[in-house]
C-alpha cells in the first residue's frame, strides 16, 4: 500500500513539473484588448489611416521589469485582404509598427520610442495610455478598388524576442511574459 501510494505521489508530481511549466493564453484581464479599430481616409486624400484603440494591462512582473531597466517592445501588426471566391484571398496591405518602452532612471520618466521619435511620461500610466492610441497609415488609396470589400484585421503584441535572453527563457514558461491580443477583425469598403 505505501510503495503504491509513493508511486501515485511520485507520478502527480511528474505530472504536475511537466504541466506546470507549459505556457498557458493569459487571462482576459491580463491580456491586450482591441477597443476599436478602424480605416479612416488621410486628409489628403491619398492613403487610408489606421485608427485604433487598445487596452493595455501590464501584469506585476512586467512593471517591475520596466521599473528595473528593461525595455518592453510591444508591436501592432496590421493586415488587409481582398476575399476572392475563386483563387486564394489577396493579402493587399501588412504593415507592423514596433513600440520601445523603458524608464529612464536618472531622470525618473518613461520613454515611448516609436520609428525613432521618442517622447517621455511622467507615469507609466501616462506611457502605456500613449501607446494605446495608434494612428498610422497603412495603404495607399490606389492600392484598394472602391466598391470592393476587404477584410482588416489588426492586434497588439508584446515581441518576447526584443527581450534579454534571460528574459526570453522567463517567457517561455510565464504567461505574464505573453502578452497580446487576438486578431481584432473588421470589414471595410474604401
Amino acid at each position: 500500500m505505501t510503495a503504491r501510494l509513493l508511486r501515485a505521489l511520485v507520478l502527480m508530481a511528474a505530472w504536475w513539473a511537466v504541466f506546470a511549466a507549459v505556457p498557458r493564453p493569459a487571462l482576459a484581464a491580463d491580456a491586450i484588448e482591441v477597443s476599436s479599430a478602424r480605416l479612416e481616409p488621410a486628409a489628403s486624400g491619398d492613403a487610408w489611416l489606421l485608427a485604433a484603440e487598445f487596452t493595455i494591462p501590464l501584469p506585476g512582473q512586467l512593471e517591475e521589469a520596466v521599473n528595473r531597466g528593461v525595455p518592453l517592445y510591444f508591436v501592432v501588426e496590421f493586415e488587409l485582404v481582398r476575399p476572392r471566391w475563386y483563387w486564394w484571398d489577396e493579402k493587399t496591405a501588412q504593415e507592423s509598427q514596433t513600440y520601445r518602452l523603458a524608464y529612464h532612471a536618472l531622470t525618473r520618466q518613461y520613454r515611448v520610442t516609436l520609428n525613432g521619435f521618442q517622447q517621455s511620461y511622467a507615469t507609466l500610466a501616462d506611457a502605456l495610455a500613449a501607446m494605446s492610441r495608434v494612428r498610422w497609415t497603412v495603404i495607399d488609396a490606389a492600392r484598394v478598388s472602391a466598391g470592393s470589400g476587404y477584410e482588416a484585421q489588426v492586434r497588439m503584441r508584446l515581441d518576447v524576442s526584443m527581450l534579454p535572453k534571460p528574459f526570453q527563457v522567463t517567457a517561455i514558461t510565464n504567461r505574464d511574459w505573453n502578452l497580446q491580443a487576438e486578431w481584432k477583425r473588421f470589414k471595410f469598403n474604401p
